[in-house]
């Protein structure tokens, strides 16, 4: 394997790049996406997208004979229910080297080889969107909204967040990537506004991130002075009524119970934004940070990792008060306050279209922070029950 390629490691946290592509490509509602690959490889990505994609399922006699009938075959069944048809290929066909780039041809059919051992889901996000080919139309109107991914929980929570800003300013919105249709990804505006900074697409200018109240305010500064027609008064006012109300809770929280001793695993810019929340109100002990993604912005306390066991000793030596993270980081400190913040978040109904990104998003963040550690403090036999 080459060197730049993803080694596995052992007890993988995070997506492979193939999950990845899907994510990507499952946001655009008239593109039918095809994983190219074993049963195993479709139902892990279906399993986190929330809409549906499909499969080619291949069996022993495709793989020893050649898998291409089989692909044809699945898109005919397509034909006529999406505009566009993708193939997602995967680890086993992309290793036997076959040459499907012909069932593209038509134009209608779009061939992302994003098989897991090319790395991680930011990778593979990546490798679809440059499939999509984006382009920007200097008179669209607009500011697009970019880091939507299908395998995120806050996805759709991010995306009405960013408009309902975007709204207040006296804005509008142009393309959302990746949660809009095939079409409005080439003619997305000049201008772009971020969610998540682990997926940054690099379509049209970057404006800043909404990943946080300064970022919000930072971000529509620079937006009232780039994009006509946008005032960014109201939501510098909106950015003080939160800052306000995220004060007065957690002093009173402070005013009972110590502040809390604090674990985190997410995507890097998920991580550093909640560190950075509970650090700035609260005075938490951030006592380490496991980014799923690159080096990460942390400090000392940030250590990329993708392994079970780095995680699980991580988290056993740390001691935390607080958990946020995952199903797995809950499972390895059963016993302690938790915050869901990265998937898989197993064993709870998540209906609602909740948001990290935004005022809502640092409000709905605090609110589930406070929660979890009053309860904990409860059930540890704390003398104020009532604090809230």
């Amino acid at each position: 394997m080459p060197e730049n390629q993803h080694t596995p490691c052992e007890n993988p946290l995070w997506p492979c790049a193939m999950t990845g592509a899907v994510a990507c490509l499952a946001g655009f509602a008239d593109l039918g996406v095809i994983v190219h690959g074993s049963s195993g490889c479709y139902f892990y990505p279906a399993s986190l997208v929330g809409v549906p994609v499909h499969g080619t399922f291949l069996v022993e006699n495709e793989i020893i004979f050649g898998t291409e009938s089989r692909l044809s075959e699945v898109i005919r069944d397509l034909e006529g229910r999406y505009s566009r048809i993708a193939v997602v290929n995967t680890c086993v066909p992309a290793i036997m080297g076959e040459d499907i780039g012909d069932l593209a041809r038509n134009g209608r059919v779009l061939i992302v080889d994003s098989p897991g051992f090319l790395g991680d889901l930011e990778a593979g996000y990546r490798r679809a969107l440059e499939a999509v080919a984006p382009e920007v139309d200097p008179g669209a109107a607009g500011v697009n909204i970019d880091g939507i991914c299908r395998t995120d929980p806050f996805c759709r929570g991010n995306a009405i967040e960013a408009r309902r800003l975007l709204d207040l300013a006296g804005g509008t919105v142009g393309t959302t990537f990746c949660l809009d249709r095939y079409a409005a990804a080439h003619r997305a505006a000049p201008f772009t506004v971020g969610t998540n900074p682990d997926l940054a697409s690099g379509v049209g200018t970057a404006c800043g991130s909404l990943l946080g109240l300064d970022a919000v305010s930072e971000t529509f500064e620079i937006l009232a002075a780039t994009v006509d027609g946008i005032d960014n008064r109201p939501v510098r006012e909106e950015v003080a009524w939160a800052d306000e109300r995220i004060r007065k809770a957690c002093e009173k929280y402070l005013r009972r119970f110590d502040p809390p001793r604090v674990a985190i695993a997410a995507q890097s810019g998920y991580a550093v934004f909640a560190a950075d929340l509970l650090d700035r109100y609260l005075g938490a002990d951030i006592a380490c940070i496991a980014a799923r993604s690159g080096p990460g912005e942390g400090g000392g306390a940030a250590v990329h990792t993708t392994d079970f066991a780095t995680l699980r000793e991580m988290i056993a030596g740390a001691e935390p008060d607080l958990v946020i993270g995952s199903s797995y980081e809950r499972a390895m400190a059963p016993h302690t306050a938790f915050v869901g913040l990265t998937p898989p978040l197993r064993g709870r109904v998540l209906l609602s279209s909740r948001a990290i990104a935004g005022v809502e998003g640092a409000l709905r963040l605090m609110d589930e922070v406070l929660n979890a550690c009053t309860s904990r403090n409860r059930r540890a036999g704390s003398d104020c029950a009532d604090c809230f």
